[in-house]
């Protein structure tokens, strides 16, 4: 029987990226589906009134330079921080919602994750958006004209007061049966739960 995990995401978040990729290897080992929930992290911190980890100067310090780097190895996938960070993500997880009813996700967010988190492209602007999208074969145009309809627009704000008010306090955020999973560091209990 095939499992189905609820990822809520930010591109702007590194856990985020990291998560990502290790949940792909996890769907093909299991068969695992993943529904993804595109949220604003903002919107996530002010509603659960959290914050960054990153505005904790020892802790940020040591999530870059330590933490990630030994996960992105464990994972074995390319990690580089960018340096445009922190990014605008409203966008580009308007843009998710978009992919979705344009049935390109798969494309738009391995393009996105890509973009922000390996090749360290400033996705705060336009212009490199629409470079990505294109070099990536997406139709850009579609994507960010749809992106920026009333409706896309009211169901990320929807996702995110969902996200809130079903206990989401940060990215990323992973619910499987009905358990809550969040941060990248606690996927081996959702690895664990998938081998049972």
């Amino acid at each position: 029987m095939t499992k189905h995990i609820e990822f809520y995401f930010d591109f702007g978040s590194p856990t985020a990226y990291l998560a990502y990729c290790r949940l792909g290897q996890l769907a093909k080992q299991h068969g695992l589906a993943i529904q993804y929930r595109p949220m604003l992290l903002g919107g996530v911190f002010k509603g659960a009134a959290n914050t960054s980890p990153i505005t904790v100067p020892a802790k940020g310090k040591y999530m870059l330079e330590q933490d990630l780097p030994r996960f992105a190895r464990r994972y074995d996938v390319p990690l580089n921080f960018n340096p445009h960070f922190p990014i605008n993500t409203l966008n580009l997880m308007r843009g998710v919602i978009a992919a979705e009813q344009l049935d390109c996700l798969e494309a738009y967010l391995q393009a996105i994750f890509k973009a922000v988190w390996i090749n360290s492209k400033n996705m705060g602007e336009i212009e490199t958006v629409t470079k990505v999208l294109t070099e990536a074969g997406l139709d850009a145009q579609g994507i960010i004209n749809s992106s920026q309809t009333p409706e896309v627009k009211a169901e990320l704000i929807s996702n995110t007061e969902a996200a809130v008010a079903r206990g989401v306090f940060g990215a990323p955020t992973m619910f499987m049966d009905d358990a809550m999973y969040f941060g990248q560091d606690r996927l081996d209990f959702i690895e664990e739960a998938l081998g049972n």
